[in-house]
């Protein structure tokens, strides 16, 4: 049995700028039996970041990360396939990019990470929070149906 899900990935403004890096994580996803589902490149206001990041309000890094993630754009994808949830996140490897340089070196944040606000993504950490977040990029986008239809 099949673990099917979905997740919201998301590669920040500086990766962004950087072809080479954009074109090797999207080669990491296909190389992972990870489909992407959708994609959107989206340029965040204040008022989206502060909207999306909310469950982090009152942290010592909330500005900094809102400010970061408003400097340029970024691509905005719905990851699907099965345990993708944690498969993503072990791809990314560890939050701290000093902690993945040492511990991951070939995880993305390993790889072309360069401080803990710029660590390459972002990846659901439940289906609840997948849910929530890809109805935030993504209004139009059926989670719940999505699953359904592709369920085996």
């Amino acid at each position: 049995m099949t673990n099917l899900q979905l997740t919201l990935s998301i590669l920040k403004p500086y990766i962004i700028k950087n072809p080479y890096a954009s074109t090797i994580i999207q080669n990491v996803i296909k190389e992972n039996n990870i489909e992407i589902v959708r994609h959107t490149s989206v340029k965040l206001t204040k008022a989206l970041a502060e909207k999306f990041y909310e469950e982090h309000q009152g942290k010592f890094f909330l500005n900094r990360l809102q400010s970061f993630m408003c400097s340029g754009p970024i691509d905005v994808f719905i990851l699907g396939g099965d345990d993708v949830i944690s498969k993503w996140r072990t791809l990314l490897g560890p939050t701290k990019v000093y902690k993945a340089i040492y511990s991951h070196p070939d995880s993305l944040r390993g790889l072309f990470g360069l401080s803990d606000t710029r660590n390459v993504g972002h990846g659901s950490d439940s289906m609840e929070a997948a849910k929530r977040e890809i109805e935030f990029f993504f209004s139009d986008f059926n989670v719940d149906q999505w699953l359904d239809e592709h369920r085996k």
